[in-house]
């Protein structure tokens, strides 16, 4: 994997990984490579220097904020909106894990006390659960909190 920092015809700057020099000519001239911040795929590559680690051989790379297509402020008020409701959710509601789909049930069926819950649930439990009309929704996960 090769990182270049890209710049386009409205000399927006940021950075995007590609398997190798020949990927990144490749989706280029595809006109697959855009701009993170305007969407113009009239995108070059910047000169960059070569990554050369400390002398103790240590190298920590900064944080790297990745995000596919242009980003405006309607889509960054989105992405905090999500933050916020996951935050909600992780400091308001019970983590229960893989036990969510059971947990569900027992609420919806009277055999557990009402509480907020949160866990993981594959799609076929999570349709289940639906068609036997419990209410249950997906959590977002934003690409940059995995990070």
């Amino acid at each position: 994997m090769i990182r270049y920092g890209l710049v386009c015809k409205d000399d927006h700057a940021f950075e995007a990984w590609f398997r190798d020099s020949d990927a990144f000519d490749a989706l280029s001239r595809a006109g697959q490579v855009s701009c993170t911040v305007c969407g113009s795929t009239e995108v070059t590559k910047q000169l960059m220097a070569p990554g050369i680690p400390a002398k103790s051989n240590k190298y920590e790379p900064a944080d790297q904020h990745m995000l596919a297509g242009p980003q405006d402020a309607e889509q960054r008020e989105l992405m905090d909106a999500v933050r916020r409701l996951r935050k909600y959710v992780t400091e308001t509601a019970d983590y229960v894990g893989e036990q969510f789909p059971e947990e569900a049930r027992k609420m919806h069926y009277g055999e557990a006390d009402e509480r907020g819950i949160y866990g993981e649930a594959s799609l076929r439990d999570a349709k289940e659960l639906l068609e036997e009309g419990i209410k249950v929704a997906p959590l977002p996960k934003l690409p940059d909190d995995a990070n």
